[in-house]
């Protein structure tokens, strides 16, 4: 079985200007997800797909792939990520490269581990998954967050402003 894992890191994020490959505890934020990938042992290659010349030599220096710069189209701030994916699977398509499982793991996921992949991996297979996600619970529920509406803070669900927290359902 040949896995494939890509790395989503686009040049022109605009709330946080090189935010793939700012410093973080020493190197960038982007060498974290290449290195648990390679450490994992489970791909075949580890690939960045990005828009920049500078982010593909880093995550080339990381030992990633960045055999092709992502499209104009998937380099803009409307591009999803499931767009992304489909681009660089094509794209190996087109070289003769074809691969059984794909990871996509995001370049600003410093604490992602090796064991992590590898256990998520074991259980996709274990359970005959298709896709696997993480996620964790909001640490308070949604159903009282707030929002600025003309200059005025109100609740988005107006009609849970009384409710005790203990007794809205996690999400």
């Amino acid at each position: 079985m040949k896995n494939l894992a890509i790395i989503p890191a686009r040049g022109g994020s605009k709330r946080i200007p090189n935010k793939n490959v700012k410093a973080f505890l020493g190197k960038p934020i982007i060498a974290y997800s290449i290195e648990a990938a390679l450490k994992s042992g489970l791909f075949d290659e580890v690939m960045v797909s990005t828009d920049s010349q500078a982010i593909a030599e880093i995550a080339e220096q990381y030992g990633a792939k960045a055999n092709f710069l992502r499209s104009k189209r998937n380099s803009d701030d409307f591009a999803t990520t499931a767009e992304v994916l489909i681009e660089v699977i094509e794209a190996y398509k087109k070289i003769g490269r074809e691969f059984s499982m794909g990871c996509c793991l995001y370049p600003t996921a410093p604490f992602v581990s090796a064991f992590q992949l590898q256990k998520a991996h074991s259980r996709m297979i274990d359970e005959h998954l298709d896709s696997i996600y993480p996620v964790v619970p909001f640490p308070y529920p949604i159903q009282r967050a707030l929002r600025m509406t003309d200059g005025r803070l109100g609740y988005f669900y107006p009609e849970f402003a009384t409710a005790r927290s203990q007794d809205l359902p996690n999400a």
